[in-house]
């Protein structure tokens, strides 16, 4: 508005409005962009004035607004607003002009409250920046002493570690070492046993040689006497006895030989690792007595990320304890066969005498067996001779009843005969033709049964013959039998040629 007598400087334009509608307040750049003059468009002469044209009403400075009242001035202020904070809009009449001072809010980009909530947002930005500068003052101290602290704690974690650590070392050390004397002790006991047992299978040749001699002798008997008989089944398995306790000794120095490898690798892993240990050890003590202050201590840029660990915590445990198993069991199979060499030893010698003792009694045995079988074979041939005879008699008896069967055959069979001669509807099948017909059959069994029997009688009799002559030609070889077993075989095997003994390693 201007007041009467002031030079007027409001103009009011009648051109068409366009409705602009801002979600926000733009920037002046944006703004100066939309401003569009009304001084192309057509009105009347007395109103032909533009502010543009006004050299002290620079249009990008001054504008007549116009806003949605549905909408904020801005988005950036906080909410909410009053209906009063919003610009309305202008009437195109023209206004009197009223006083200079009041001219320019017609023309103003912001209201007073757009001011005051620019400054209550600058003031609240300014606490909200304080307060995190504050915060970030605290945290920063608060982390300062956190991670002196945490670096301490975990230094000091890390020497209590290591000392657990040398102290692991140390006990599977001293356990390693452990198990390296005992294992040195057991190896030397081993050698000695073995030594033993090969003496002993050098002993075993002369009770070989003599059996042998005696199965020689025996090839001598002759005829029926030249049997597998018990005295030459102990011969053999005296043989068998003696080479498979020679095996035994063989195969058990071999088995001694591999189990003093197996010790000697034992050992050795033994003694790699309890060297390991005694480096590692000596590592982790400097790295325990390593501190601060200490000289030496440098940058190893990049260390961190080298892994060239083999093993982890139980593993290495795990390994050193298989090692210690791994002796304790060689260890354990070392002692196995010390005693399976001592039970080798005695058990070869138990039975070598136990079986040359077997040969010497099957000996007298069947020299005894022989005299008594030359004193029964008389006895035998005349029961047999008088047997024969029974027997034959019993044949004649056979022969005699089957032959008596004829004639109630020949009756049977003339009967039916007869009676197929029947008319006509007297062929009847009744109970005389079903008995006739029984009774054919019953004499044919019998007879077949007879016969059986004779056959089984002349079978006999004829066993009874060859056992007669069997038994005739015993008495012939029985004297030498005799003098085979008890002046050559027993003769020789009166000593036994090796002193069994309990060897105790």
């Amino acid at each position: 508005m201007e007041y009467l007598g002031q030079t007027q400087t409001a103009t009011y334009l009648t051109g068409p409005r366009q409705m602009t509608q801002y979600t926000q307040l733009p920037t002046i750049g944006t703004m100066q962009n939309t401003y569009k003059t009304f001084d192309t468009y057509p009105a009347p002469s007395p109103l032909r004035r533009s502010l543009t044209t006004l050299p002290w009403r620079p249009s990008t400075y001054y504008q007549s607004a116009k806003v949605s009242p549905a909408s904020a001035v801005t988005r950036s202020m906080p909410d909410p607003m009053s209906q009063r904070t919003q610009l309305t809009e202008l009437d195109a009449l023209k206004v009197p002009p009223v006083f200079a001072a009041a001219r320019n809010a017609l023309y103003t980009r912001f209201t007073p409250n757009d001011w005051m909530a620019s400054n209550q947002g600058n003031y609240l930005a300014s606490d909200r920046v304080r307060s995190g500068a504050e915060r970030l003052r605290m945290d920063t101290v608060r982390l300062c002493r956190e991670t002196d602290d945490k670096t301490k704690r975990t230094q000091g974690d890390v020497g209590k570690r290591l000392g657990e650590r040398i102290g692991d070392i140390n006990f599977w050390k001293t356990e390693l070492n452990h198990e390296t004397d005992s294992m040195i002790t057991e190896t030397n006991q081993l050698l000695e046993a073995k030594r033993i047992l090969e003496k002993c299978l050098a002993e075993t040749e002369n009770p070989l040689h003599i059996a042998q001699e005696c199965l020689y002798h025996r090839e001598k008997r002759q005829s029926i006497d030249l049997v597998h008989d018990n005295p030459e089944k102990e011969l053999i398995k005296e043989v068998d006895i003696i080479k498979r306790c020679q095996e035994k000794m063989r195969n058990t120095i071999d088995r001694a030989n591999v189990q003093l490898g197996l010790n000697r690798a034992a050992q050795h892993e033994l003694e790699k690792d309890s060297s390991d240990k005694f480096v590692a050890e000596n590592l982790d003590t400097n790295c325990h007595g390593l501190r601060n202050a200490s000289r030496g201590i440098a940058y190893h840029d990049g260390v961190h990320r080298i892994d060239n660990t083999m093993s982890v915590p139980e593993t290495w445990a795990k390994y050193s304890n298989n090692n210690i198993q791994r002796s304790q069991s060689e260890r354990a199979a070392s002692k196995n066969m010390r005693n399976e060499i001592e039970s080798v030893i005695n058990s070869c010698n138990n039975e070598m005498w136990q079986e040359w003792n077997s040969v010497n009694v099957a000996l007298n045995q069947r020299s005894q067996e022989t005299t008594d079988a030359r004193n029964r074979i008389q006895t035998h041939l005349s029961k047999v001779l008088q047997e024969i005879f029974d027997m034959e008699k019993n044949i004649e008896l056979l022969k005699k009843a089957i032959q008596d069967k004829e004639q109630p055959m020949q009756v049977a069979q003339t009967r039916l005969d007869t009676r197929l001669r029947r008319p006509n509807v007297e062929l009847c099948r009744d109970p005389v033709q079903h008995r006739l017909v029984e009774e054919v059959g019953e004499i044919t069994d019998t007879v077949d049964n007879l016969q059986h029997k004779l056959r089984e009688a002349e079978n006999a009799l004829q066993a009874l013959l060859r056992t007669k002559a069997a038994l005739e030609q015993d008495l012939s070889i029985k004297n030498n039998s005799l003098f085979i077993d008890r002046e050559k075989c027993l003769a020789m095997r009166k000593t036994f040629p090796m002193a069994p003994r309990i060897v105790s390693v």
